[in-house]
C-alpha cells in the first residue's frame, strides 16, 4: 500500500478479492473514500457501468453509481444502506472520479458519511 496524490493506493496483489469473476484486477486501486470502517475505493480504466467498490471487513460489493445498487458481491444490509446514503450525496462526485480513472488521471478523494 502506498500514496499518490494524497490517496491510498494498494498494489493489486495487496488488495483481497471476494468477488469471483466480477473484478479484475488493475495495477493500483486508489482509496476514495473511508467512513464507519468502509472502504471506499475504485479502479483505473474499470469496466462500464460506472461503480466504485465498497469494502468492509472481508466484504467487498460494487455498487452501480447512478443507482447505488450492488452488482456484485455482498456487504451487510445496514452496511449496504450507509454505502447507498453516501453514494446519493456523493453521485457527482464519483462520477467524476470514475471519468478521472478511465483517463488514468489523479481521483479526488471524497468527504466521507457523517
Amino acid at each position: 500500500m502506498g500514496t499518490l496524490n494524497n490517496l491510498t493506493v494498494w498494489n493489486a496483489g495487496q488488495y483481497p478479492h471476494n468477488i469471483i469473476g466480477t473484478i479484475k484486477r488493475r495495477d493500483t486501486v486508489p482509496e476514495i473514500s473511508r467512513f464507519l470502517g468502509i472502504i471506499i475505493a475504485m479502479y483505473y480504466n474499470d469496466h462500464a457501468p460506472p461503480h466504485f467498490h465498497a469494502k468492509y471487513g472481508d466484504l467487498e460489493a460494487v455498487v452501480a453509481i447512478d443507482t447505488g445498487e450492488v452488482v456484485g458481491g455482498t456487504l451487510p444490509p445496514r452496511v449496504l444502506g450507509l454505502v447507498q446514503e453516501w453514494c446519493e450525496y456523493h453521485r457527482a462526485e464519483l462520477m467524476e472520479d470514475w471519468n478521472l480513472a478511465r483517463e488514468r488521471k489523479a481521483l479526488k478523494k471524497i468527504e466521507p458519511l457523517v
